[in-house]
């Protein structure tokens, strides 16, 4: 494999969702939505196109990452920028080679440069506490709901950089999606059988 990572245009769009929808078909619910979600994310204000790559190995896209802004609002009704990232979605075939952490890494070097204070993120915590990421109570982050679980994490990207920024986490709306805007965005896309099992929905 020769693979580089390189931003995103866009003329690529296209291709990253399909790749994104066949990363994750199946995976927690039939079918899946995070293609759409990708669609809905680089039409909306919060998008970072600074921090939009692909990893190819040679010419073929086989991965993709995005981030966009969302905010940490505290009990006194305050605001604080922070970043989401994702969807992060590699092809199936190239899974477990490494693909996704040089495209986190490039993300992460990335938002530093540019002066983000953290990363909030919804993720595998065995895959994402390689990079860092850590329970986000441990900054006073909870979910827009007020909970705190494994799975939601949050990662420094300076010297103490979310400190002092606490309260519920809150993504772009883009990341909301309803049954009929995702029938109809399938629409776009070959025919794909959907599967799920029980275990997959626990």
């Amino acid at each position: 494999m020769n693979i580089t990572i390189r931003s995103k245009n866009a003329k690529d769009y296209f291709e990253t969702e399909f790749i994104t929808r066949e990363a994750f078909w199946d995976v927690y619910h039939p079918g899946c939505m995070e293609h759409l979600v990708l669609h809905k994310l680089r039409e909306v204000p919060a998008f970072v196109r600074e921090l939009d790559f692909v990893a190819c190995d040679g010419e073929r896209i086989i991965g993709n990452v995005v981030c966009s802004k969302a905010k940490v609002i505290n009990d006194n009704k305050q605001e604080f920028e922070v970043l989401s990232m994702g969807p992060l979605a590699v092809l199936p075939e190239y899974q477990g080679k490494g693909i996704g952490s040089l495209l986190i890494k490039t993300v992460i070097n990335k938002a530093k440069k540019l002066g983000y204070k953290g990363i909030v993120i919804y993720g595998n915590p065995i895959y994402y506490h390689r990079f860092g990421f850590v329970n986000a109570k441990e900054f006073g982050i909870r979910t827009a709901g007020g909970e705190n679980f494994d799975y939601f994490m949050a990662l420094e990207l300076g010297d103490s950089s979310l400190q002092g920024i606490t309260g519920n986490f809150y993504e772009d709306e883009a990341f909301n999606v309803n049954n009929e805007e995702l029938e109809e965005f399938e629409k776009a896309f070959p025919y794909k059988e959907k599967h799920v099992t029980d275990t997959q929905l626990k």
